[in-house]
Formats: C-alpha cells, sequence, structure tokens
C-alpha cells in the first residue's frame, strides 16, 4: 500500500480508502466484517462511512453502517490500527434531526450518535457530508445557479468552526474536512479559519472518476495549493464503468437496481463512454475498473480514492488496482475519450 499524509496534519492515510456505505442493507455485518479485515490486512488504514448510511438511505438504515463498523472495534480491538472518518448529513433528510441544517445544536447531537454506534472516543476526520445551501452536486450542475445570503452563511461557517475547535480541544476529533463542496465554499471555510485562528479544512470528498471531472476545472487547484486534498468518492461512478449497467440491465442485489432515488448518471452518453473505455482496458489488457481507480489515484490533487465493494472479488480487484501505473500513451487515449464526451451526465 502507499500513503500520503492528510492535509497540514501529521497523518498519512492510504491511497486507497475503504468505502463502507453498502453494509447493513447490500452487505452483512459479517461480510462487512470480512471486508475490514482484509482492508486493513492489505495495508488500508483509512475508512470512511457517515452516519446517513446504509445507501439508500432510509430511517430503516441510518446508522447501520457506523453499528456495523463499531462492533467490528469492539471485536477486534483494532481502533488504533484506523484512521476513522464519518460525516454529520446535511439538510433534507427527515428522519435525522428532522431534516436540520448543520449548526452548533446539530453538530452537538450528531458526534455524539456516531461516538456511541462507532464504540469509540474521538473521529479522526469528521466531514459536513454536503452543505447547508445548495451546490452543484447530486445532478444538479446543468441548473445550479447559486442563491444565498453571505452574511446568514459565514455566521453559519463561524458556528460550525468554533464548534468543531470546542470538539476538537475536548478530543472528540482531530480534524475536519469538507464533502460536496463548492471552490466557493472552501475557500471561505479555509479564509475564516485563518482570520479567527479556528480549524482548518485538511480535505475535501467530492465526487470524481473518468465520467465525473468537475473537480478538475477549479477545486484542483485549491486543494493542491492549500494542501487540502481530494478524497474521490465513486471512481467506478457506482459500478457503471464496469459495464455492468450498458443497455438497461440491472443485475439482481446490485447497487443501481436497488437505488431508492433517479439516477442522473444514466445517459446515453455515459454509456457511449464507458463503452470506449472498456475496448481501451481490453486493447490493453487491463481491467476496467482499475483502470478507471488507478486514473483518479495518479491525480496530483488526490489524497486517497474511496473504493466500495460489495463482494470479496471486487474488494481485492479495487484494491490490488493500488500496484497499476498508466502508461502515457494510456493517459493520452483516456483524454481522447474525455474530449469526445467532456461531460457524459
Amino acid at each position: 500500500m502507499k500513503y500520503q499524509k492528510l492535509g497540514r496534519t501529521n497523518l498519512k492515510v492510504s491511497r486507497i480508502g475503504l468505502g463502507t456505505m453498502t453494509w447493513g442493507l447490500q452487505n452483512t455485518q459479517e461480510q462487512g466484517f470480512e471486508q475490514m479485515d482484509y482492508a486493513l490486512n492489505q495495508g488500508i488504514n483509512l475508512f470512511d462511512t457517515a452516519e446517513m448510511y446504509a445507501i439508500p438511505p432510509s430511517d430503516k438504515t441510518y446508522g447501520t453502517t457506523e453499528t456495523i463498523i463499531g462492533n467490528w472495534f469492539a471485536s477486534r480491538q483494532t481502533r488504533d490500527k484506523v484512521i476513522l472518518a464519518t460525516k454529520i448529513a446535511g439538510p433534507g433528510l427527515s428522519w435525522i434531526r428532522n431534516g436540520e441544517m448543520i449548526n452548533k445544536k446539530n453538530l452537538l447531537l450528531a458526534l455524539e450518535g456516531s461516538l456511541k454506534r462507532l464504540q469509540t472516543d474521538y473521529i479522526d476526520l469528521y466531514q459536513l457530508h454536503w452543505p447547508n445551501r445548495d451546490s452543484y452536486h447530486f445532478g444538479k450542475t446543468w441548473n445550479y445557479a447559486p442563491r444565498f445570503d453571505i452574511k446568514q452563511q459565514t455566521d453559519n461557517f463561524l458556528e460550525v468552526l468554533q464548534t468543531l475547535q470546542t470538539l476538537v480541544q475536548y478530543g472528540k476529533i482531530r480534524h475536519f474536512g469538507l464533502s460536496n463542496e463548492t471552490a466557493w465554499g472552501i475557500s471561505k471555510w479555509l479564509q475564516l479559519a485563518q482570520q479567527h485562528d479556528l480549524p482548518r479544512v485538511v480535505s475535501i470528498q467530492n465526487e470524481y472518476s473518468l465520467l465525473c471531472r468537475h473537480f478538475e476545472s477549479d477545486l484542483s487547484e485549491i486543494a493542491l495549493n492549500e494542501d487540502c486534498g481530494l478524497l474521490a468518492w465513486s471512481p467506478l461512478c457506482r459500478g457503471m464503468i464496469s459495464g455492468k449497467y450498458l443497455n438497461g440491465a440491472r443485475p439482481e442485489g446490485a447497487r443501481l437496481t436497488i437505488e431508492t432515488r433517479k439516477e442522473h448518471r444514466i445517459q446515453p452518453m455515459s454509456d457511449a463512454a464507458i463503452v470506449r473505455y472498456i475496448k481501451l482496458a481490453k486493447e490493453n489488457d487491463l481491467d476496467v475498473n482499475q483502470m478507471a481507480i488507478a486514473f483518479v489515484n495518479s491525480q496530483p490533487f488526490v489524497t486517497s480514492t474511496l473504493i466500495g465493494a460489495t463482494n470479496m472479488t471486487q474488494l481485492k480487484t479495487n484494491i490490488d488496482a493500488i500496484d497499476l501505473h498508466l502508461s502515457d500513451d494510456i493517459k493520452t487515449e483516456i483524454e481522447t475519450i474525455r474530449r469526445d464526451y467532456p461531460a457524459p451526465f
């Protein structure tokens, strides 16, 4: 395994991180335990979860993934071997604190709930799952029009940062990160932290893959120059890059088969791009999933690529991508495909 420094902290995280959101719905606790055992044995030390999981989100599965991880910690006595990242849910989910925004009150409630479920005294990386205001994530790329009160947002940012500082002082969290943020958002968080001597963002967890490269145009510059690297989620674009959903296929038990929310990524251009990437991988005797993960991991602004799997074959294949180095010729072909399909969804 390879490792990289997390922001300006003294933590070194594995370049492949273990995503966990299927445990508690698609995967049983026993299967989650098996994945964690194997990942830890392969040198993965970054485990990423969220209070909202398992996915698809519902009141019935809320908190189940954290509970499974907590039971694993208790069973294996491995808490000190893991850099644990979790997230507070943003507004909009009625079964989580009545869908309220992230603020001091809800931060304290959310963290205590996560600590209890995870059976730990502290979180290494506590992340804001999505902003209180709107953003261009989750399928809103083409109709996003930022409208918010800057003073109101700034006051909320300060309240959150001051609360996080207290939690750091109490030893309940070590560092904090953002997720599904914009360039303006992360810049504002960094600015206020510097002005008021408050905790600094150490990472940003946004979607990034061969099919979703929005991060590059503005956020990559911030990530590199502000030491706030990307924790890339969905490097296989919800498994679409494997080709298993082409031509409308819905394998039994697969992620998009059981998804309850509208899937904006399924588009004719997405399928066309996937076919090209699969062809490129075959021509070079590569597994397309490993090629996709290796591409993400090769980006200088990426701190760790978060993988997820529903079976051990997938997990082993994804982890083994750490050893794959893409040639310049393959990278050139990837850019050719991107120019043909710059924004497939």
